[in-house]
């Protein structure tokens, strides 16, 4: 499945690139659509086909799955919390 993955800052973004890098996880950085956030600007692009949330750390604002037409489910909130 596909997922856009926030992030409170840029370094955030980064330290997660880097993080599924080590983990062998195809991950994209790219501008955040403005639909979803203005925080940071940055997020991740990942494929992943078991639990998301296991890819969860403290530098993740917010995960959203799919995209279609500028349709996003939400997954994963940190203000939930």
């Amino acid at each position: 499945m596909k997922y856009i993955v926030i992030f409170f800052s840029q370094s955030g973004a980064i330290k997660f690139n880097r993080s599924m890098d080590k983990k062998g996880i195809e991950c994209i950085l790219a501008p955040t659509p403005r639909v979803l956030s203005s925080s940071c600007g940055t997020c991740a692009k990942i494929s992943y086909d078991k639990d998301v949330l296991e890819l969860v750390d403290e530098e993740v604002e917010s995960i959203y799955s799919g995209k279609e037409l500028n349709n996003y489910s939400l997954v994963y909130d940190s203000h939930a919390i």
